[in-house]
């Protein structure tokens, strides 16, 4: 690994900060993917434009103006002031498309990192996932027990209450005269 390419390398943490969720996907947004790759987001925006048969829809998608006022609140002040364009929002393979469009060094080697990051969130979940089912078939499993006990229990109560308070036998044989 050159010198360069460790320069680039950035940590998890660093990245996860600039994935959003917005209509239920993972998405990064034009201005903090230009930031990373150390572009200008009108730069940026101008080569997707240039190549938007590249990024359909579940790639890349433009935020409306309610969702642009809400990441706005979510900031608490506009840090990146007002916005003559509306906000691009990029999926993972939007982020992935990202790299043939920007043919830097840098864009190709963050590309890579964001990529990672993607990856091990997908994973994380898949794993919570898993965990989650195996909970469920534990708690289904304990709820069957419990009933079990319960039922044991009514037994045990209906035999020692028969022990206690016995129903008085009839006979068997024959009845003598007094």
């Amino acid at each position: 690994m050159s010198k360069e390419d460790a320069s680039l390398k950035m940590s998890d943490e660093d990245l996860t900060q600039y994935i959003y969720l917005i209509r239920g996907q993972k998405v990064m947004l034009d201005r903090d993917l230009a930031s990373l790759y150390g572009v200008e987001t009108k730069q940026l925006k101008r080569q997707v434009n240039r190549n938007l048969e590249r990024f359909p829809s579940d790639f890349m998608f433009e935020l409306n103006e309610i969702e642009t006022q809400n990441l706005r609140s979510h900031f608490g002040t506009s840090s990146w002031g007002g916005n003559r364009y509306l906000v691009m929002a990029f999926t993972e393979q939007g982020v992935a498309m990202l790299s043939s469009v920007l043919n830097s060094k840098k864009a190709i080697a963050v590309n890579i990192e964001i990529i990672r990051v993607f990856t091990k969130i997908r994973q994380m979940l898949l794993d919570n996932t898993e965990l989650r089912l195996e909970v469920e078939k534990i708690k289904r499993k304990t709820e069957n027990n419990s009933k079990n006990i319960e039922v044991v229990f009514r037994y045990m109560d209906e035999f020692i209450e028969k022990k206690e308070n016995p129903k008085p036998q009839k006979s068997i044989g024959f009845k003598t005269k007094p």
